[in-house]
């Protein structure tokens, strides 16, 4: 059901796009039925379940990124606690199967960010206005991060907003700058180099380095993220050639970063006025669909080190790297929500720890019981790719000690409408565009596409 090589021509586009759409209609059955199971299950015994005692105050919360599982996650840690949740994404993804989930009171259309900033400040604003929001949280896109700073200012007038100011937004998001900024603050980060010329590479005198370096773009590129190849290479001419095949320019700057072997960690971090208010972190990979909550002090100390001398106040994404020595080096930030607030899903503080006022004695992580979460879907494709018994074993504990991300008994209809919904109809749209795609992302709810959003 996905793919992680680029197409290469309209044919293999229209094949790829029908044998994953005929993948997904021969699932839809057995989707279907679990979906009427949970339902039939809620309506017998709704009675009986205890829910949690509601807020005293119920809020009106707004969120975008409605297409995305960490939104509907939010969505639904609100909804929970007595709050009433407003759902938010561009016009591209009017079709999201979020907006079908029980803690959706009302789902919006707004304007793509980069194509209309002015557009989706004041849909923004008029949206807080009519629905009398509270609070703003963005789940933004990488795109749109810098834009929710932009509206901020103009949506503070009616409600409070839960992200940073467009500085701080492009400090963080610039992994350079970010790096600079930690290394100011006596924090650890490898060694790094702002790129905005290939000749500046060929020129690098490698010879006097322990370690070799990676090159990453600082503006986000969904598919040459998951490019690491180690500088120097095997020869000078194949390192030119890696190198003139990036576009990089004064535009487009990229970042060389010193490669720290070890174990690589990613965090979600929501904090207010410097305070570390939600934190959870898990081992990383490249192509991040699995989370499981890891207890690492060092990294939850940098992180409280780092957001109280800045006063944070928004939702951040920290990427690590544990070396041999137990030396944590930050790699990156994205200032932004991360998915792997998907571990939150069985907590009952969420809500209180994004609204609340009084300090917290500690930040909220995710509870002890609380599984690791993945995607089915993403799953089932990896099933395909299994080739001995000791894959298909940790494939077995993978599903039998984790819960989907998506499906919640209580909330069965999401799992429902994102994969024979949303899914579909944006692959029918490829189709119709022949515009290709690299693989699906069941996790961010698209298609992952060379120059998309």
């Amino acid at each position: 059901m996905t793919s992680l090589t680029p197409t290469r021509t309209p044919t293999s586009t229209v094949l790829k796009s029908l044998g994953t759409l005929a993948l997904l209609l021969i699932a839809l059955p057995i989707n279907g039925i679990v979906v009427v199971v949970a339902l039939v299950w809620n309506l017998l015994t709704q009675p009986l379940q205890k829910k949690p005692t509601p807020a005293n105050n119920p809020k009106t919360i707004m969120l975008t990124g409605g297409k995305m599982t960490k939104a509907l996650q939010l969505a639904r840690s609100f909804h929970a606690m007595g709050h009433r949740v407003i759902l938010v994404e561009t016009h591209k993804y009017w079709l999201t199967g979020h907006q079908f989930s029980n803690a959706v009171d009302r789902f919006y259309t707004v304007p793509a960010p980069q194509k209309d900033p002015e557009g989706y400040t004041q849909a923004l604003l008029n949206i807080a206005k009519q629905e009398n929001v509270d609070l703003y949280v963005p789940v933004c896109s990488p795109v749109s991060s810098y834009y929710d700073s932009l509206a901020k200012p103009v949506l503070s007038g009616c409600c409070e907003v839960l992200h940073f100011d467009a500085d701080t937004t492009k400090m963080l998001d610039d992994k350079f700058a970010f790096a600079e900024t930690a290394r100011s603050l006596g924090l650890s980060v490898p060694k790094s180099y702002r790129i905005t010329d290939p000749q500046q590479v060929l020129n690098f005198d490698f010879s006097n380095e322990t370690r070799p370096y990676i090159l990453k773009s600082i503006p986000y590129d969904s598919v040459r993220r998951l490019n690491l190849t180690k500088l120097p290479c095997a020869t000078q001419e194949e390192t030119a050639a890696f190198v003139q095949s990036l576009p990089i320019s004064k535009e487009k700057p990229w970042i060389m970063q010193e490669f720290i072997p070890g174990q690589e960690y990613c965090t979600h971090s929501t904090v207010k006025d410097g305070e570390l208010r939600l934190h959870c972190c898990c081992e990383s990979s490249a192509f991040q669909v699995n989370y499981e909550n890891v207890d690492n002090p060092q990294i939850l100390e940098w992180v409280q080190h780092f957001v109280k001398e800045l006063k944070l106040t928004g939702q951040a994404s920290f990427d690590f790297i544990q070396a041999e020595d137990g030396t944590v080096y930050a790699i990156e930030c994205n200032p932004r929500t991360h998915s792997a607030i998907t571990m939150f899903y069985n907590h009952p503080g969420v809500a209180e720890a994004y609204l609340g006022k009084e300090p917290l004695t500690e930040p909220l992580q995710p509870l002890p019981t609380s599984k690791p979460t993945y995607w089915l879907y993403h799953e089932l494709w990896r099933l395909t790719q299994v080739r001995s018994w000791q894959q298909l074993q940790t494939w077995v504990n993978t599903i039998s000690r984790g819960t989907d991300a998506i499906f919640q008994v209580n909330d069965p209809i999401p799992f429902l409408t994102v994969h024979h919904w949303q899914i579909p109809l944006l692959l029918l749209d490829n189709l119709r565009r022949l515009g290709g795609w690299i693989r699906i992302d069941f996790n961010i709810g698209k298609l992952v596409e060379i120059g998309g959003d």
